[in-house]
C-alpha cells in the first residue's frame, strides 16, 4: 500500500550501542560558580575570623583580671582602682565588680523589649495588611532611616526632649503602681529623671526600625494561598492575621526581638547620654540611678590606669559572651517555634 500510494519506506542501518561515546554526567561547576562560591565562603569565614580574634584580644588583655579577681568580678558590685602615694597601682586594695552593671544591662534591654516590640510588630502588621500604598512606602522608608541613625542622635533626643516629658509618666506610674516593687521609689529621693527608665523608653526607640523592619519582611511572606482559604472561609482580616500571619511569622518575630535585644544589651552613647551611671544594684527602674556594661567602660577609659584598662577590658569580654549567649538563644528559639508555627 506504502508503494501504491507514492511513500517509499526508509530502512535506518542498526546502531551499534558500544561504539557510541557515552556522555559522562559531572557535577563539576563552572568557573563563575567557583569563584562565587569562593566568595562568599571566605566572606563567611573572615567574618568569623574577625570574632574569634576579637574574643582571643579580649580575652588576653583581661585574663590578668579575671584570674586575680576570680568569681567576685561577675558578684561584686564595687568598681574601686586605688594607687598608692607614688600613683602605683595598688593590686590589693582594688576590687572590680561587674554585677550592678549586668544587672542593669538586663534592666534597661527588658524595659526596651516590653515597649519597643509590641509597638513594632504592630506597625508590621499595619505596613503588610492594612497601610495604602502610598503610606506603605514613605513610612517603609522612614523606618529603614530611622535604623541607620547614629545613637548619638537618639541619646540627645533623649537627653532634652523625652527625660523632661518622661519624668510626668515616671510620677505617674510611681503614684499609681507603687504598690509594685520595681516602681516603688524610696522616700527620700524622688528625682525621676536620667532614671532606667528613661533609657529603656530610649533604646525601645531605637530598636523599633530593627525589630519593624524584620518583623515586616517575614509577614509579607505568608503564603497567599492560606490567606486566602481564610478569607474564603469567612475570615475577617483580622482573624487572618491572628491565625494564619502570625502563626506563619511567629519565629521570625521572636528572631527579630531578639536581635534587637542584642543590639539595646550593647549600646553606649544613647545610655550614657540619658542615665545616671550609679554603681550599685538598683531594681527601681524609676530611680536615677543605674547603668549597663558599655557605658560603664566608656565612662572609665579615658582615666583609667593601665591595670584598669585590662579590668574593662575583661568587663567587654563578659559582654561579648553575653551578647553571643543571646544570639544562641534566639536561634533555639526560633529553632523550636519555627516547626510549631507553619
Amino acid at each position: 500500500m506504502l508503494q501504491d500510494s507514492g511513500v517509499s519506506s526508509v530502512q535506518f542501518a542498526p546502531i551499534d550501542l558500544d561504539k557510541v561515546e557515552k556522555r559522562v554526567l559531572t557535577t563539576t561547576p563552572r568557573l563563575s560558580d567557583r569563584i562565587f562560591r569562593g566568595v562568599v565562603t571566605s566572606g563567611g569565614l573572615s567574618s568569623l575570623i574577625i570574632l574569634g580574634l576579637i574574643f582571643v584580644f579580649l580575652l588576653y588583655e583581661g585574663y590578668s583580671t579575671l584570674h586575680s579577681q576570680g568569681l567576685h568580678f561577675l558578684t561584686g558590685q564595687n568598681w574601686q582602682a586605688v594607687v598608692d602615694d607614688q600613683n602605683r597601682f595598688d593590686a590589693v586594695h582594688s576590687h572590680f565588680g561587674l554585677s550592678a552593671m549586668l544587672i542593669g544591662t538586663l534592666v534597661i534591654s527588658v524595659i526596651a523589649i516590653i515597649f519597643g516590640v509590641p509597638i513594632s510588630v504592630l506597625t508590621a502588621i499595619f505596613l503588610v495588611f492594612y497601610a495604602p500604598n502610598a503610606i506603605r512606602k514613605s513610612m517603609v522608608t522612614i523606618i529603614d532611616l530611622m535604623a541607620a541613625f547614629p545613637s548619638i542622635l537618639f541619646g540627645l533626643w533623649g537627653l532634652f526632649i523625652l527625660d523632661p516629658s518622661g519624668e510626668y509618666w515616671a510620677k505617674l506610674i510611681h503614684k499609681y503602681l507603687h504598690w509594685i516593687p520595681f516602681f516603688n521609689m524610696p522616700k527620700d529621693s524622688l528625682y525621676f529623671q536620667k532614671s532606667p527608665f528613661i533609657a529603656g523608653l530610649v533604646l525601645a526607640i531605637m530598636i523599633i526600625p530593627i525589630v519593624t523592619s524584620i518583623s515586616r519582611e517575614i509577614l509579607s511572606q505568608t503564603p497567599l494561598d492560606r490567606v486566602q482559604a481564610a478569607y474564603a472561609l469567612g475570615a475577617t482580616r483580622w482573624a487572618m492575621i491572628k491565625n494564619v500571619a502570625m502563626p506563619y511569622a511567629r519565629s521570625g518575630i521572636v528572631g527579630s526581638a531578639m536581635l534587637g535585644l542584642g543590639r539595646a544589651m550593647g549600646e553606649t552613647v544613647a545610655v550614657f547620654t540619658v542615665l545616671n551611671i550609679v554603681y550599685q544594684i538598683n531594681w527601681h527602674v524609676l530611680l536615677s540611678a543605674g547603668g549597663n556594661v558599655a557605658s560603664m567602660i566608656i565612662l572609665k577609659f579615658g582615666e583609667a590606669s593601665p591595670q584598669e584598662v585590662k579590668a574593662l577590658m575583661a568587663a567587654g569580654l563578659v559582654l561579648f559572651l553575653v551578647t553571643l549567649l543571646v544570639n544562641a538563644l534566639a536561634d533555639a528559639i526560633v529553632s523550636r517555634t519555627g516547626k510549631s508555627g507553619r
